[in-house]
């Protein structure tokens, strides 16, 4: 029976802090649609910056009447995940931390840290130097008639290119917790620092593939991700080995 009472109230708390985090993100899911025309400008800045000194005039265009607003409640809810994650593992790292002793309190903590600043070097990564090259090298095809009998120019859909910098953004935020990823592999006893060194050759080739299905057909943005994830895999290898130190030292104090 109090097995059950246990379950019953960590349940109902969990299911408390879970609401509150969807209601948190919530509220700035609306206070992102008030202020989405901002959000635009910010996320449009890259392609403004990157075609500013062209003879071209450029725009960004709609061919759907509901096209920009369906394109601001994904803008809304876009912000509303970035803001809203870091509240939500807060939440869930509340939930557990009373079940945890010290030590492994104190071993949670940097991951809970890590995990929001990797995500955000990610998207900062895309925006002021993946998109711009991307940019850059897909306006390289443009032909205005020199060439070609009918001029090839680029008619940006607004809708198009805020989908694909945000997608961008998330797939690169998410593929740089790969140092965490591998540490709390680690931590379980999955694998080790040499396990991770063995086997550089065959994450190469993984990394390459994974960057290829996560980004568009483009050079520029897969290799854009793919050398940041082969170093972030080479200082994986590193913080391994740290925390393999570490917890070699604690267990000859504790013998």
């Amino acid at each position: 029976m109090a097995d059950t009472n246990s379950f019953t109230s960590h349940f109902v708390e969990l299911r408390s802090r879970l609401l509150n985090s969807l209601i948190f993100i919530f509220i700035v899911f609306v206070i992102s649609y008030i202020y989405a025309d901002h959000i635009y400008n910010f996320l449009v800045e890259p392609y403004a910056n990157a075609v500013k000194d062209d003879q071209t005039s450029r725009r960004l265009i709609f061919t759907a009447l509901h096209e920009t607003f369906i394109t601001y409640i994904k803008v809304a809810f876009f912000s509303a995940i970035f803001l809203g994650s870091p509240v939500l593992l807060i939440q869930i790292y509340k939930f557990i931390a009373p079940g945890l002793y010290k030590n492994e309190k104190k071993a949670i903590l940097p991951y809970l840290v890590s995990t929001p600043i990797l995500f955000l070097l990610g998207g900062l990564l895309v925006y002021y130097l993946v998109m711009p090259l991307a940019i850059k090298f897909f306006l390289s095809f443009e032909s205005l008639g020199s060439n070609t009998s009918l001029p090839i120019q680029l008619e940006a859909k607004v809708n198009e290119y805020l989908s694909l910098i945000m997608r961008l953004i998330f797939a690169f935020g998410i593929s740089f917790q790969l140092p965490i990823l591998l540490n709390l592999l680690a931590r379980i006893g999955v694998v080790n620092s040499n396990y991770l060194k063995t086997r550089r050759r065959y994450v190469i080739v993984i990394i390459f593939a994974i960057a290829a299905i996560l980004t568009p057909p483009d050079p520029i943005t897969q290799v854009g991700l793919a050398i940041p994830l082969l170093l972030l895999y080479e200082l994986s290898i590193f913080t391994v080995r740290f925390t393999e130190k570490k917890k070699e030292k604690e267990d000859l104090e504790n013998a």
